[in-house]
């Protein structure tokens, strides 16, 4: 008969159910398959499930999100202790370790009466940390670039961001808004010239190909330079974009609902149709007609 385990606020708990889960014998057969590889994923997954409750402003769903995302972090320690790497402990003991030493002007003798002091105090202990970290001073060679630290696993315009953020640090930056934008259309117009077809009747020969992969590059500079855009405007470019899919969720939610009440799908009907109805959930949402349906 299997051992009675209650619910408990104490994190030794949730410790104690991952070992059971993990125990070859008697714990559940697919936690025991999985390994760091199979489980990031449903990492990664649990993080964006805690940053869409938060956008939703849903306390409760953010308590059982959090719920799910510490089960992540416990459930690599449990495998890292199995493969006598570390434990949760160490985990702990690590980051509350970084906290102490990079807030000095909390548990130090350092003094910092404003936000940006802070963030000064913070980017200097993080590159001493960094150095120590690839063996500066010991002989070794530094880290070879300071971009070198961005996990490539990031979601790539919250990654472009922390790589500008990195070379804004050292004076490769944009002083402002305007020449942004002006890259914004350059950019726009070079995806123009490899993404549309040429007129018939222009003798104009494009010196950029025309392929597939040109086409990809060019979007990919768009996107990175709009991400400067987001980056000058203190913007996060994720959740904004988390923001107009849900603004298109509710505004194609009104085109089926109102082709519903007609008998229809939108399959059947017209993109002019489609593109009416649309433009009624846009007015809807400012206020400009009220929302009976009719």
């Amino acid at each position: 008969m299997s051992k009675t385990i209650e619910p408990s606020r104490d994190i030794a708990r949730l410790i104690e159910i991952m070992a059971a889960l993990r125990t070859p014998g008697t714990g559940c057969p697919w936690d025991l398959a999985q390994n760091f590889q199979t489980i990031a994923p449903y990492t990664l997954e649990e993080a964006y499930e805690v940053a869409d409750a938060i956008e939703r402003r849903d306390l409760g769903d953010l308590k059982e999100e959090l719920g799910d995302l510490l089960l992540q972090v416990v459930y690599h320690a449990r495998m890292a202790e199995e493969a006598g790497a570390f434990s949760f402990g160490d985990v702990v003991e690590g980051v509350t370790a970084k906290m102490i030493r990079r807030h000095p002007h909390v548990f130090g003798d350092e003094t910092a009466r404003s936000p940006g002091a802070v963030d000064s105090i913070w980017a200097k202990i993080k590159a001493e940390e960094k150095a120590l970290k690839h063996g500066a001073g010991n002989g070794e060679p530094a880290q070879p670039s300071i971009l070198a630290d961005i996990p490539a696993a990031l979601p790539g315009l919250t990654r472009a961001i922390k790589l500008q953020e990195k070379a804004a640090r050292v004076g490769f930056d944009w002083p402002g808004l305007v020449p942004v934008f002006d890259k914004v259309r350059e950019e726009l117009a070079e995806l123009e010239e490899v993404a549309l077809p040429a007129p018939d009747d222009t003798a104009l020969v494009s010196s950029t190909p025309t392929t597939p992969e040109a086409i990809k590059e060019e979007f990919g500079d768009l996107l990175f330079v709009v991400a400067n855009v987001a980056r000058h405007l203190r913007i996060d470019p994720e959740a904004a974009l988390r923001g107009a899919n849900q603004k298109f969720i509710r505004r194609f939610s009104h085109i089926e609902q109102r082709l519903a009440g007609q008998g229809r799908a939108p399959s059947q009907s017209s993109l002019q149709e489609m593109d009416a109805l649309w433009d009624e959930a846009k007015a809807i949402e400012k206020g400009k007609i009220a929302s009976s349906g009719g």
